[in-house]
């Protein structure tokens, strides 16, 4: 193990450095019925792209707070007749849904393919002040001092539900096969979804982001994807007099605290050596699924590509 983390048997016992809010189930059972009460006014729009093998649409639907949210939509080509599986998928931190050319391996295995642009990051979705495109930086702490309720990734993580919810119900899908995937943020974003839609049948995150932040600043590893934590108690509270508050309100968007509502297959990648994401913080999601699960660990590998990943999440959706 590399020195910055603790040896893998203790990881594998790990369940987090701060006890799970004892409102979170009614918390977030009051989020979701707040997204249920919106109109989607859902649009799908053609795409023009050169190929026979799929329709392609800009999806955009309403989502809590008024934002407009974009993803891009792919299907078999002539509806293909039967219903068949669909994948979610999601983009790491100020990125986005990425281009059109590379969902078409999952269009070529017959899947409907949703990949959706966050809030205010680098694609076409709204933030909730209104604006398109990138607000970045600064969405973890979003919405913090206004409350738990007031937290950006609350609307975030609403968002995935919405657009699962919106994809098993095209007559086209199969409601009984659709999975969710993403590494990073989209780890994080994948662990929401299944959280937050029962009906998600395979997750498969990668090394997931959003999750154990007092441990992330315990290890002094409050930096890169994770500065912002730094930066507000730098800026905000320098004698650290809130700081039990703040991580008290992060407890509600820390996907370690949503783990207990997945019902999901996952199929979970790390690497050992990630101090972007420690695999620690992993750790404290993973050991408290009690869905099926299986973990697969690159112990020289840290947040980076992973060779044979996709190979490998690819055959654990066949099986949806």
């Amino acid at each position: 193990m590399p020195i910055f983390e603790m040896p893998l048997a203790e990881l594998q016992q790990y369940r987090g450095s701060s006890p799970r809010p004892p409102d979170i189930d009614r918390f977030w059972d009051a989020a979701v019925g707040d997204m249920r009460a919106v109109d989607p006014d859902v649009t799908l729009r053609p795409h023009p792209f050169p190929t026979s093998a799929a329709e392609m649409f800009d999806l955009t639907f309403t989502g809590v707070g008024g934002a407009r949210v974009y993803a891009k939509y792919l299907r078999l080509a002539n509806g293909s007749g039967a219903a068949h599986p669909a994948i979610l998928l999601f983009h790491g931190y100020a990125g986005n849904s990425g281009d059109w050319g590379d969902k078409l391996a999952w269009v070529a295995q017959g899947y409907s393919v949703a990949a959706m642009d966050v809030r205010g990051q680098g694609g076409s979705s709204q933030d909730t002040g209104g604006t398109r495109g990138n607000t970045l930086h600064g969405h973890i702490i979003r919405g913090l001092d206004d409350g738990a309720e007031s937290l950006l990734f609350r609307s975030v993580f609403l968002d995935t539900a919405q657009l699962a919810g919106i994809v098993l119900g095209f007559p086209e899908v199969d409601e009984t096969r659709v999975g969710a995937m993403g590494a990073s943020q989209g780890g994080a974003l994948t662990v929401a979804c299944a959280a937050l839609e029962p009906r998600i049948a395979l997750a498969a995150p990668t090394f997931p982001f959003l999750s154990d932040y007092r441990r992330v600043w315990g290890m002094d590893l409050d930096v890169d994807a994770y500065a912002e934590l730094r930066e507000y108690l730098r800026l905000f509270d320098p004698t650290h007099e809130r700081i039990g508050e703040m991580f008290a309100r992060l407890a509600y968007i820390d996907i370690q605290n949503l783990a207990h509502r997945i019902r999901a297959r996952i199929l979970w990648t790390t690497g050992l050596m990630d101090t972007i994401c420690p695999p620690s913080t992993q750790f404290a999601v993973y050991n408290k699924i009690t869905a099926p699960k299986e973990m697969i660990i690159y112990p020289d590998f840290g947040h980076e590509d992973l060779p044979g990943l996709l190979d490998r999440q690819m055959a654990f959706f066949a099986n949806m």
